[in-house]
């Protein structure tokens, strides 16, 4: 029962972090050659990965284990460690994320701004 917690968690914190992981590298990435500055300095990169790594591992670290383990079929010698469904939904996740960031990033000062301005007429 201990060990498949383990496995879970550990499949878990994994496709957490690689989907936050692949997004602050698209992002960092992208933006420095479109903007010719990083969007993410050095030191929030630092500050992205600990607080991440953090609340994953806490949120992981502590999940006890339930009977329901022992109802599904152990996993064989030679599963991958990260299947396809759970590419799928790192690659799904990230694509959201970076539709959300490189909307607020290219497009969030203009968004801003109109809805200051109908806000503004709004008050008036």
């Amino acid at each position: 029962m201990w060990g498949r917690n383990v496995y879970d968690s550990i499949s878990k914190f994994l496709q957490f972090q690689l989907t936050v992981n692949i997004v602050a590298v698209i992002v960092a990435f992208t933006g420095a050659c479109i903007t010719q500055d990083s969007p993410l300095k050095a030191v929030q990169m630092l500050w992205v990965n600990l607080i991440m790594d953090t609340f994953a591992s806490l949120a992981l670290a502590t999940e006890p284990p339930t009977e329901a383990l022992l109802l599904r079929k152990p996993y064989g010698r030679n599963k991958p460690l990260i299947s396809r469904t759970m590419m799928k939904n790192i690659l799904g996740h990230a694509v959201y994320q970076l539709t959300l960031i490189f909307t607020l990033l290219f497009v969030g000062e203009e968004l801003a701004r109109s809805r200051c301005s109908a806000h503004r007429q709004l008050g008036s």
